[in-house]
Order: structure tokens, then sequence, then C-alpha cells
């Protein structure tokens, strides 16, 4: 499972798609938040309203960005440009590369992801045999970047539901596209969070590999 040597793992264009990415993906968090406190609800004024647990819930000011509404829709629109332009450079190179057939998860990853998933809850001892990534990691890294197009097919109905009033309306209309996009930002967090907790708890070496570009730990293959 290891070869005792560091080997060459992220591209640097990965690592600066990576690093970026978090930082815009939080700045367009906290002035999402920011935007959302002018109007803490889904539907229209006097309802029905759609279920979610952060009804006319207050967010503190430390996580939101921007101070009040015009600026958290101005720091919105200005870091979604570089977010966009970000995920398009990774998109290009992960075809251009080929580096897509390593994190795309695939109908028959379905089984080793359940052995992944049985070692980290301690039902198995020993590691499943992996690639670069395990099964686990391709299904979470396939379902952020469907998360992330989510993300911007939601923004754009929201910040132009006249120009764009077929996607909008595609999406059940203003508010539930508001509401979709709300729930990407939950979804975003969560798998942060676990994502962090991951690579701490099972693999720390994979956190410098993403800073140097190389890694020397328990699982350096590189075959897909």
């Amino acid at each position: 499972m290891t070869t005792g040597g560091p080997v060459k793992r992220h591209h640097w264009i990965v690592r600066l798609a990576h690093w970026l990415s978090a930082v815009l993906i939080f700045g367009m968090i906290g002035s999402g938040l920011q935007i959302y406190r002018a109007y803490p609800r889904f539907g229209e004024r006097g309802g029905p309203y759609l279920p979610q647990p952060f009804h006319d819930v207050a967010f503190p000011q430390w996580a939101r960005l921007g101070g009040w509404l015009a600026g958290g829709l101005d720091w919105h629109f200005f870091l979604m440009w570089p977010l966009m332009l970000v995920g398009a450079v990774y998109g290009i190179f992960l075809i251009g590369s080929g580096e897509w057939k390593k994190l795309l998860f695939r109908p028959r990853d379905l089984g080793a992801a359940i052995r992944m998933q049985k070692y980290y809850l301690g039902l198995i001892k020993e590691h499943p045999p992996q690639g670069k990534h395990n099964a686990l990691q391709k299904l979470a890294y396939t379902f952020i970047v469907l998360l992330g197009m989510l993300s911007v097919v939601t923004g754009w109905a929201v910040f132009k539901p006249v120009q764009l009033h077929w996607l909008t309306a595609l999406l059940g209309g203003f508010q539930a596209a508001r509401y979709w996009h709300f729930w990407a930002v939950w979804f975003f967090v969560a798998f942060t969070v676990v994502h962090v907790i991951m690579v701490l708890a099972a693999d720390p070496a994979s956190l410098r590999a993403m800073i140097t570009g190389t890694y020397r730990g328990r699982f350096d293959r590189d075959e897909p």
C-alpha cells in the first residue's frame, strides 16, 4: 500500500484551486448570510413559508460579511466571478489532464464505498485497497462538484430572475430558487467540517500534500 518514498500527488493548479475556492466560498457564505438577514424566510410575505430550521434566525455578526444588505450584495456579486473562474479553470484542468477519471464516482465504486465506510466505523480492521482516492472520497468529490453546479444555477436564477425567468420558473420560482441556493450553503458547511475531520483523523499527510504537492504516507499509490 505504501512505496516508502514521496510521490507526486497534486498539480499546482489543483492546489491553487482548492485553497482559493475555500476562501471564496467562505466569503460567499458570509455575504449570503448577510443578504438572508434582510428577509430570513422563504416564501412570499404573509406565507405560506417553505420549511427550514433557520426561519427568522438572526445569524451573529461574526458569521456575516458586508455589514448591511447592500454590503452583503456587493461582496456576494464581487466574489462570485473569481469563484466561477476558479471552478472553470479547475474543470478544464480535470478534463484536459484526465484527472477526472480518478475523482468521478461510478456505480462500480458502490461496493468499495461500503467497505470503506465499514473501515471508518471500525467494523473491519484492514484498510480496503485504494488508488489515489478511495471510493468514499470519490463520492464526496463528485457530490461537491454537483453541489457547486447547483449553487451556480440557483444563484443565477436569483441574481437575474427577469432575464433568466425560464430558469427561475424551472426551479419553482424566485423563493424556491433562494431556498435551494440557501440549502447548498449548509451542504458546503457540512462537507467542509466532515472533510477536515476525516483528513486530520484518517490521513494528515494528505493535508501536507495539498500544500506541497507531494505525498508521503500510508496510502501513496497513484493508480486510478
